[in-house]
């Protein structure tokens, strides 16, 4: 398995770029999974559900399955949010994973540049992006730099810049596990 992340200002087009990104992997013979962090309470879940009442009744896991896909969610309650390295050790085998978010971690990254987000960019204070994908020329940048809106040339860089599991793990302090 290969890592890269995908980090950028809010509003730089992440998440668009990830939904661009996925299928010209597939093309590619890649199989592809997604590790999107958020910054708020979420659910995965519907009030009224019977996974939602196991969960709101206590459950610390509730795994719900069918003939097309499974889902298993966990409680945090008062303990501490997984790490970036525990949540990557929970996933199945794939050739690579996208990581959106996580923007402070020590994985391997490709920045997201948009002008109209009115920010500078984060390349220059993280040596750990390793390519940017930008609606502009950025001469000065000391990492490749390819059109945002190219998603082939895009697609190339992160199977270039991703690096190994292993490797990503040892940067993030070693294997643990939840």
């Amino acid at each position: 398995m290969k890592i890269l992340g995908i980090v950028g200002w809010s509003g730089s087009g992440k998440t668009t770029l990830i939904i661009q990104l996925i299928p010209e992997l597939k093309r590619r013979g890649l199989k592809v999974a997604t590790l999107k962090h958020a910054h708020h309470n979420f659910d995965v879940d519907k009030p009224g559900k019977d996974s939602y009442e196991h969960r709101k009744a206590g459950a610390s896991e509730v795994i719900v399955s069918s003939a097309l896909r499974w889902a298993q969610m966990h409680e945090v309650g008062d303990g501490k949010e997984a790490t970036l390295a525990e949540l990557l050790q929970r996933l199945s085998p794939c050739d690579i994973v996208l990581v959106e978010g996580f923007k402070t971690d020590r994985h391997p990254k490709l920045e997201v540049f948009r002008t109209q987000t009115q920010k500078t960019p984060l390349y220059p204070e993280d040596d750990r992006i390793v390519a940017v994908a930008s609606d502009q020329s950025l001469s000065d940048a000391s990492v490749p730099v390819v059109d945002l809106n190219n998603v082939a040339a895009v697609a190339d860089l992160v199977c270039r810049c991703a690096e190994s599991m292993e490797s990503v793990l040892a940067t993030l302090g070693g294997v643990t596990t939840i």
